[in-house]
């Protein structure tokens, strides 16, 4: 009875955890929009691939512009000979300003869609450029020299703290191992004791201690720039 019990208890855990991770994961044009863990993931994974793809669109738009294009065809150009999923946003601008919208909402609407620093760097001197008559293609090279730089320090991050990583992945995987090897090797000790109920505080202690450490070594890596 009692080993029904658990095993019904851990069935609804895991099920509640699955629905927690993948609920609420709603994709809009260009763009994930969710809440969730699964969601979040997916939606910083598309602001790095922008963010990288960045620099190259404003050197897109700078030539673009150095050859006499507007701003507005600049932002064509990005969409024709983009990538996605900057090309996709782009396109979404271009829509934007197809139907009515202003020029400076548009650049706002894009700016929050996205959600990325750098671009909302971008937005705003491109409104600024419009109003005082400033240079956009020296401010787009400018800008593109700027986050070239940021993530030649950030793949440097990433390099100095491998290690640190590769530590947290096998420190949180070597306990689930061993429980999985001693289960198949010495599987009349291994089953009494997880179905009892001493064996699931012992296990339900495992996990939560491996999340609580993998927070604190992400924590320790994860570095702003």
């Amino acid at each position: 009875m009692i080993s029904w019990l658990i095993a019904i208890l851990f069935a609804l855990s895991a099920g509640g955890a699955a629905w927690y991770v993948s609920s609420d994961v709603r994709i809009k044009p260009g763009w994930q929009n969710g809440t969730s863990p699964l969601a979040r993931w997916l939606d910083k994974r598309r602001r790095e691939k922008f963010n990288a793809q960045l620099p190259d669109t404003l050197a897109t738009m700078s030539n673009a512009l150095r050859a006499g294009f507007s701003i507005v065809q600049a932002f064509g150009s990005v969409v024709e000979m983009g990538e996605k999923p900057i090309s996709e946003e782009f396109e979404i601008l271009q829509r934007q300003l197809s139907i009515g919208m202003s020029f400076e909402d548009a650049l706002d609407s894009l700016s929050q869609r996205v959600g990325s620093d750098d671009l909302t760097l971008v937005t705003t001197a491109i409104v600024i450029s419009r109003k005082t008559g400033g240079n956009v293609t020296e401010i787009f090279d400018k800008i593109s020299e700027t986050i070239r730089g940021r993530m030649k320090v950030q793949r440097k991050i990433m390099t100095l703290t491998a290690q640190g990583r590769l530590q947290g992945i096998i420190v949180s995987i070597l306990p689930l191992f061993l429980g999985i090897v001693m289960a198949i090797l010495k599987p009349s000790m291994m089953m009494p004791f997880l179905f009892s109920l001493p064996g699931l505080i012992s296990c339900i202690a495992v996990l939560v201690l491996i999340v609580v450490g993998w927070l604190f070594i992400q924590k320790i890596i994860n570095i702003d720039v």
